[in-house]
């Protein structure tokens, strides 16, 4: 039989081309007026269903469409939603330039549907989502005065209207308002306002305009350095529990200032580590990231410990967390004169990030640190020599600061005040009669920390103890087994008299 013939690799290569041409080419991204008009579906969907999502999913795609807005695709979204004699409209088109010919030639190759007349007025949560592209239109065009006059026209009429619906837009209002004001220097102005629409949300049980109102009080707080009065909004008002992790981590990076300026260290860097967890990705929120990572390197260097090297290295903080890195090599020196340069050389910086009363307060912690450093070297070192070695101005400055340092337990030392003298313990003995680093606190710090060392691992130990499974079910049925022969013999005992009465050996019927 003749073999068959092998087919040649020119033969296979067409159906191959046909494959390759048959996939179907992905469809063009909608235009940004196609983008608007949608998502005022979805807002109509989530009034009619009264599903929030729908108007969440809107929200989330406001930072990607923000980049495309400009006069042309506001003038056009407007114009397919609302009518041709709307007066809204018309004063909304007052806001944008003049229609320019070459911005819209620059979006030829995706064209949006065309418009259908509409007859009738938008919802109030289209119309208000209309007015927020316009707030962010303006803020981006650098017309902060017609922004923040949009903003507040707008929020009049989110407080006249008390719609559910209309809640998770106007938490964005409420947040470009306050936007709008900062970039205004007109801070202050918002205030009442603000206050207004936060017992607003309260009563009506407005989750999300809540969180972005307590946050942005906090934000108007702190930016005037009132932190009395944040401290007191804090106590009053209680943070919504389903707020999202945006939100929660602004209000712990808010709250962890305030307890870092009330001295409570340990609490401040508590709610910044929580801040920096929930915090978004550092690569889509880097300013916020770099932010709290300042804050929480000062508190961590007050409260006495040293941050890490590798936190420094992180490439999103490293050219901003540069000047705070010299002072924490200050700080772990215990050098004042290092200290007091970093100081004057970045003060411009750390007055911008609001944390120059704070850095203020590490001069203490560097002098500590070059007090034990010293303590440590010497066993006897003159009041004199530690001014030159720490620069202080003066004997009696040195002599109260180690004095503090002694009473404080930062070191093991004893002040000679007629010579002028520090005499550290751990290195003193013979004539004194104190037997080095013994006569000091740490063999005991080091005995109760071994001792509760053991204590927990064998506490520890009991939890990780494992039982036979089913033993106890063994011991119920023992005393199942005891309760039915106690039953049983009780029975036996009751029939045996009873037998024995009957057979004459007990009292009979004719005695009674």
């Amino acid at each position: 039989m003749p073999e068959p013939k092998a087919s040649s690799p020119a033969t296979a290569t067409p159906a191959k081309d046909e494959k390759v041409e048959s996939k179907p080419a992905p469809p063009p991204p909608p235009s940004p007026v196609t983008e608007i008009r949608n998502n005022a579906a979805l807002i109509e969907r989530a009034v009619s269903t009264l599903e929030p999502r729908f108007a969440h999913r809107v929200l989330r795609s406001l930072t990607h469409l923000r980049r495309k807005l400009d006069g042309n695709v506001l003038r056009e979204a407007s114009s397919a939603l609302y009518p041709k004699d709307s007066s809204t409209l018309s004063k909304l088109l007052t806001l944008l330039p003049a229609k320019s010919d070459v911005e819209m030639d620059v979006d030829t190759p995706s064209k949006s549907a065309p418009i259908k007349p509409v007859n009738s007025e938008p919802s109030p949560e289209v119309d208000t989502y209309i007015h927020l592209l316009y707030i962010l239109f303006l803020i981006d065009a650098k017309q902060i005065p017609k922004a923040m006059s949009v903003s507040l026209a707008t929020t009049e009429n989110i407080h006249s209207l008390n719609r559910r619906t209309l809640d998770p837009i106007a938490s964005k209002v409420y947040f470009y308002l306050a936007r709008s004001h900062e970039l205004a220097g007109k801070l202050s102005d918002i205030r009442p306002l603000l206050l207004a629409a936060q017992r607003t949300a309260s009563l009506r049980q407005d989750a999300d305009s809540q969180a972005v109102l307590i946050n942005l009080l906090l934000a108007n707080y702190l930016h005037y350095s009132l932190y009395a009065q944040a401290d007191k909004l804090v106590s009053k008002t209680t943070f919504p529990t389903s707020a999202g992790n945006a939100q929660l981590a602004r209000y712990l990076f808010y709250l962890g200032r305030i307890r870092a300026v009330q001295l409570s260290y340990t609490e401040a860097h508590t709610h910044l580590q929580q801040a920096i967890r929930r915090a978004p990705n550092a690569k889509l929120a880097p300013g916020f990231y770099q932010t709290v990572h300042k804050y929480f390197i000062v508190t961590e260097l007050l409260m006495g410990d040293i941050p890490e090297r590798s936190l420094f290295r992180d490439p999103v903080l490293r050219k901003p967390l540069l000047p705070y890195l010299r002072i924490v090599q200050a700080v772990r020196t215990g050098d004042l004169s290092q200290f007091q340069s970093a100081l004057q050389t970045h003060s411009e910086q750390f007055n911008q990030d609001s944390t120059y009363k704070l850095i203020l307060r590490l001069r203490h912690n560097v002098i500590k640190t070059g007090v034990r450093s010293l303590s440590l070297a010497y066993s006897l070192i003159s009041l004199r020599d530690i001014c030159v070695k720490l620069h202080l101005d003066s004997e009696e400055d040195a002599e109260y600061i180690v004095g503090k340092a002694v009473r404080d337990g930062v070191i093991e030392a004893r002040l000679d005040h007629t010579n002028g003298w520090m005499i550290a313990h751990a290195r003193a003995g013979g004539a004194d009669g104190i037997e080095g680093v013994y006569a000091t606190a740490e063999p005991r710090e080091v005995f109760t920390k071994r001792i509760g060392f053991c204590l927990e691992l064998h506490n520890e130990s009991v939890k990780a103890m494992r039982y036979p499974l089913n033993a106890h079910r063994k011991e119920l049925q023992n005393a199942e087994a005891a309760r039915e022969r106690e039953k049983e013999l009780a029975k036996e005992i009751a029939d045996g008299e009873l037998d024995d009465e009957s057979d004459g050996g007990g009292p009979g019927m004719s005695e009674f």
